[in-house]
């Protein structure tokens, strides 16, 4: 950038991520940088990394980051004069890009006519088809009745795709694999598209069986030149949504990797192009490719571009949306090496990847690129995308860099939400993922989850509880070495030399049986036994089972004990500690309270028959819950506390009539 053109100042029309994104590469080239937050905002580090911060509104996306005349009256009060709309919220929106030109704003992006031309699937196919740029067969022209659509969609042939004519993200999209299905199919589309993007045209498009989706990355400046930045492919899909896209796509001949390149310069040229942007292709199996769409916008997955290029692809935006040239031209730039990234949701794959909200109550990075809007203690809501991060890595083929993305999701840890972690290190698992061999059909294919119930995540949080057990008892007892709790054969005050364990998992009901074996503990699990050892230290476990070392994290939050280490990550809920803790200690028909706690629980009333084992009360202590068991048959004469009362270790809950026939 020359000195005296400059943009100075930047507002940042967005969140989380891509905030952050921009942030630092602006930052880097001295730019005042300007963030944007909602009510749900208030506390996220894109705000706190940016030189100053307006309140937009607010959490709702429409009341916030949708409000493009808020967002302008902010730029004047702060005196931006350029907006970076980061991807997603405005990005692509041609109205916000003509009132940033009106109110003689920057925007970083391509000009509002670029994006207008560009926002419609169907007047996008018609200019790449004068371009010469391949098109799948289709309808997509204007009219819209029921009967036009029908006859178009009988001539293309089934199966076929119908899709919105605006908007993207995978909404508004059907397959119709016969003629019966196509007017529902046609209604639910069009109603989805209006109520998305507020238009309910579509078009109809040859759907392509098994295909590959691979993108390029292109760029253009005011100057007229027109580069590409080469392909990514983002076959790994689930609900049209990316999940792991790599460069340079693997598995293709230099024909096509060329051709594609081609074709997107063509595209974008046909246009005019300014700025980044991706032309997005749909490949079959013979290498015949068509054209899908532009994004007139920087994508998610650019830093797998800027990982083989080492470009810095935000501070390019910065440059062209300055009026200068592109830094390099197209024989200057050379593609090293593989990338990959995987994106990492709060979603839960086994339930349909339904999104998950919460706090994040603890988080560890690995130690390679990620790009994230989070840190622990960040509150995941409702009102956004459920992305959390990009991870991503590179090496020198693609072997090398599958390698570096196993250690990395190995050593991510997340806790507060559920997330697809473990979804994303299956498909590292998956042998056609691995040797290249994949389409977008390839998520819809794999058989997860494989199965439930784990046996070492059982076996590591089961140890973990004992192990926190006992320190909670030596630490009740002080240094009094000759106290019955700090024994270390099976006898134990109260407490039967086998004690149970009861969690659940998945739904499933899981009982451990265990008893103090030599230096450690002997588990019964499903009519196995394990002989087991070990430390906890803070989060950490050192675990020994059946001479296996283990070394893992372990965060509990409520009763959810959360196993996680390379490659593992399981939330086990601990239901009850049968025995665990005395189950009130009685003197008589006095029943005591084990430990310090409150009372969560209350079974039964004054005056009330019980039976021997009866459950009469639960005790929480160290997020963990203690049942409080009548130890014969009798009547209630009392209960002394309340629910939500807090009880000293020694204090009387319960008064029970032993003799009552």
């Amino acid at each position: 950038m020359s000195k005296e053109s400059m943009i100075k100042r930047l507002l940042i029309a967005n969140r989380g991520e891509i905030a952050l994104r921009v942030i630092r590469s602006a930052k880097a080239q001295g730019i005042h940088c300007i963030a944007l937050y909602s009510d749900a905002d208030v506390h996220a580090p894109h705000v706190i990394q940016a030189h100053e911060a307006y309140h937009l509104g607010p959490s709702p996306a429409k009341e916030s980051y949708l409000n493009q005349a808020k967002i302008l009256e902010i730029a004047k009060q702060a005196n931006a004069c350029a907006i970076h709309p980061g991807y997603g919220f405005l990005s692509e929106n041609a109205h916000f890009a003509q009132s940033c030109e009106k109110a003689q704003i920057i925007f970083v992006g391509p000009p509002s006519s670029v994006i207008t031309a560009m926002a419609s699937k169907a007047r996008a196919k018609i200019l790449m088809q004068t371009a010469k740029v391949p098109t799948i067969p289709g309808y997509n022209d204007e009219a819209q009745d029921s009967l036009t659509l029908e006859k178009a969609a009988n001539k293309i042939g089934f199966p076929l795709l119908l899709k919105a004519a605006s908007g993207g993200g995978g909404k508004g999209m059907r397959i119709v694999h016969n003629a019966s299905e196509l007017p529902h199919a046609l209604a639910g589309c069009q109603r989805e598209a209006l109520a998305h993007f507020n238009d309910d045209r579509i078009i109809i498009e040859k759907y392509l069986e098994q295909p590959r989706h691979i993108e390029v990355q292109i760029f253009g400046d005011t100057q007229g030149n027109v580069i590409h930045l080469f392909e990514r492919d983002c076959s790994l899909q689930r609900r049209y949504q990316k999940i792991i896209e790599e460069a340079p796509a693997p598995n293709i001949s230099k024909k096509l990797r060329h051709a594609l390149c081609k074709a997107a310069i063509d595209a974008a040229k046909a246009v005019n192009y300014i700025g980044a942007g991706t032309v997005e292709f749909l490949v079959d199996s013979a290498e015949n490719f068509y054209f899908m769409e532009m994004n007139t916008r920087l994508q998610v997955e650019h830093p797998i571009t800027e990982m083989i290029t080492g470009l810095d692809l935000v501070a390019w935006q910065l440059t062209v949306a300055n009026g200068e040239p592109l830094p390099l031209t197209q024989k200057d730039i050379q593609a090293n090496g593989h990338a990959i990234e995987a994106r990492l949701y709060a979603e839960d794959p086994s339930q349909d990847f339904l999104p998950s909200c919460g706090e994040i109550i603890h988080l560890q990075w690995p130690h390679t690129r990620v790009d994230t809007g989070i840190e622990e203690g960040s509150e995941i809501s409702m009102y956004y995308d459920p992305m959390l991060a990009k991870i991503i890595v590179h090496g020198k083929d693609r072997a090398q860099a599958m390698g570096a993305l196993r250690s990395a999701l190995g050593s991510t840890q997340i806790v507060g939400v559920t997330t697809n972690l473990d979804f994303l290190w299956a498909i590292l698992q998956e042998s056609a993922f691995c040797e290249g061999r994949f389409s977008t059909q390839f998520v819809d294919q794999m058989s997860y989850p494989k199965g439930s119930n784990p046996l070492q995540p059982i076996l590591l949080a089961s140890l973990y509880v004992i192990l926190k057990h006992q320190a909670f008892a030596v630490a009740k007892i002080g240094e009094d070495i000759h106290s019955p709790w700090s024994t270390v054969n099976t006898w134990r005050m109260n407490l039967t030399e086998s004690q149970t364990l009861h969690f659940m998992q998945d739904h499933d009901d899981i009982e451990i049986y265990y008893k103090k074996h030599h230096a450690g503990y002997q588990l019964t699990y499903s009519g196995n036994t394990f002989n087991l050892e070990g430390s906890l230290t803070g989060k950490q476990l050192q675990a020994c089972i059946d001479e296996q070392m283990i070394s893992c994290n372990i965060i509990q939050q409520g009763n959810d004990i959360h196993v996680m280490g390379y490659g593992l990550h399981h939330c086990i809920s601990l239901q009850t500690l049968d025995n665990m803790q005395p189950s009130g200690a009685s003197e008589g028909g006095h029943l005591l309270a084990p430990m310090p706690g409150a009372v969560v629980a209350i079974m039964v009333k004054d005056g009330e028959k019980v039976a021997a084992g009866q459950n009469l009360m639960v005790i929480e202590a160290m997020k963990m819950e203690h049942t409080i068991r009548s130890p014969q048959a009798g009547m209630i004469e009392k209960i002394h506390y309340a629910l939500g009362d807090q009880v000293n270790e020694g204090d009387e809950l319960v008064s029970l009539d032993m003799h009552e026939d």
